[in-house]
């Protein structure tokens, strides 16, 4: 999770604009400090990391182009993370047109480490959980659970109020639970 200090947060301004007039070097230290995010958060939404990693290959040229167009530099983070979540909505439904459903030996095999099959069970039961989960609830989830996105990021690169995103996180999680056994 990308945390910038006071000194980093009040330099952003300046390198969002050298960036946006074509300083590669500014673009270079932006892709540095929030890829990861953008990547983890792409993971939990296409449920798959070749398709994650696509995604956010294609959030980066977009950001590229459009970064000038950003009117908050505050708001940095939260942008290029719903531009990648787009782009990894848009790579699931392409590949859902066109594609059969194919399960793979290594992801049915993975598991968190430890060698406890209880921990395993649940790994397996919560990785079923989120797949059910609508891509949309997906991104929510993980820009809050995994980037550590507040409610003000999270309204920003949903559209929605915080309060609204809050309830809606509320809703997810009952949801979970529920599914889950744990409520």
């Amino acid at each position: 999770m990308a945390v910038l200090t006071s000194g980093v947060a009040e330099e952003l301004p300046g390198v969002i604009a050298r960036a946006a007039a074509g300083d590669t070097a500014a673009f270079s230290w932006i892709v540095t400090h929030y890829h990861e995010d953008m990547r983890r958060v792409c993971v939990v939404v296409a449920g798959d990391e070749q398709i994650a990693e696509e995604a956010v290959a294609s959030a980066w040229s977009i950001a590229w182009r459009k970064l000038a167009s950003l009117r908050d530099p505050a708001r940095l983070r939260p942008w290029l993370v719903s531009v990648a979540v787009n782009e990894a909505r848009q790579l699931l439904r392409a590949r859902r047109r066109r594609s059969i459903v194919e399960v793979s030996v290594t992801q049915a095999g993975q598991q968190p480490s430890g060698g406890e099959p209880e921990s395993a069970i649940d790994f397996i039961d919560l990785r079923n959980a989120l797949a059910r989960l609508d891509p949309h609830d997906r991104a929510l989830l993980a820009m809050r659970y995994l980037a550590g996105f507040d409610a003000t990021e999270l309204a920003y690169a949903t559209g929605r109020s915080p309060s609204g995103t809050r309830a809606r996180l509320g809703r997810l999680l009952h949801r979970l639970e529920r599914e889950l056994g744990d409520g």
